[in-house]
């Protein structure tokens, strides 16, 4: 049976020193998508209060009426910062999305875009 050597000070205080900038970035970016997905939705939510009457009540878009393009990009927008940030939360060790889409009040219509993205031109 093969033992390890025993690690030295310095080499734990390194390893400590490179989790904390880990876990560091880890939160930095975290941030920076929880604020982007905060704009995604403003600026979604925004669209629809200055087109209330192409809307139905929950903002989502009338179905007898021409779709918008800018409300579906809009709404592609958030839903790929709401993928984003699912994704850095699991990465954190958060998994529950239910909270995310609860404290954001991410609509349906985003919540069910999450994930799905536009093929690529050829």
């Amino acid at each position: 049976m093969t033992l390890s050597p025993p690690r030295s000070n310095a080499k734990i205080r390194a390893e400590s020193a490179l989790g904390y900038e880990i876990a560091q970035e880890q939160a930095a970016a975290l941030g920076r998508l929880g604020r982007a997905l905060e704009a995604a939705l403003t600026a979604l939510s925004r669209h629809d209060h200055s087109n209330a009457d192409n809307a139905d009540c929950d903002g989502a878009a009338n179905p007898a009426l021409p779709a918008d393009p800018t409300r579906e990009l809009l709404v592609q927008r958030a839903s790929d910062a709401l993928w984003c940030f699912v994704v850095q939360r699991e990465a954190c060790g958060f998994g529950d999305q239910r909270m995310v889409v609860r404290q954001y009040g991410v609509p349906a219509e985003v919540q069910n875009r999450m994930g799905v993205f536009e093929a690529k031109p050829r």
